[in-house]
């Protein structure tokens, strides 16, 4: 598991601006995947935002999309989920309120009889 900086580590002057930097998608993100058994957050523009939400399609899974700009836009936003998850990149798909990661872990779970995902399964 990467360390971490405790917030013991955070300067008090700058705490309130670290734990509230984009608070608010944050907040939507985590809201979706509680509501959602299969979230993907993406971008605009993305071929790995497009294939998973392809293979997600073709598997007959449904799920919720939440996009957040494209490569140009939007930037912030998206900064913050992977600052709050430790995903740098996209998509982000959540099962089950659990990250997953992206397209490529997404095609390898699908292959994986073995792998306990009850959302997954074909609807």
């Amino acid at each position: 598991m990467r360390p971490i900086l405790s917030s013991d580590a955070i300067h008090p002057a700058i705490g309130e601006t670290v734990s509230t930097y984009h608070s608010n998608v944050v907040q939507e993100v985590i809201q979706a995947a509680a509501a959602n058994d299969v979230v993907v957050v993406g971008m605009k523009q993305n071929p790995f935002v497009k294939k998973a939400r392809k293979t997600l399609q073709q598997a007959g899974v449904q799920f919720t999309y939440l996009e957040y700009g494209s490569y140009t836009s939007q930037w912030h936003k998206r900064l913050a989920l992977k600052m709050w998850s430790g995903w740098a990149t996209f998509p982000m798909i959540f099962v089950d309120q659990t990250l997953i990661g992206g397209s490529d872990e997404l095609q390898a779970l699908l292959k994986n009889p073995d792998e306990n995902l009850k959302s997954l399964s074909r609807v």
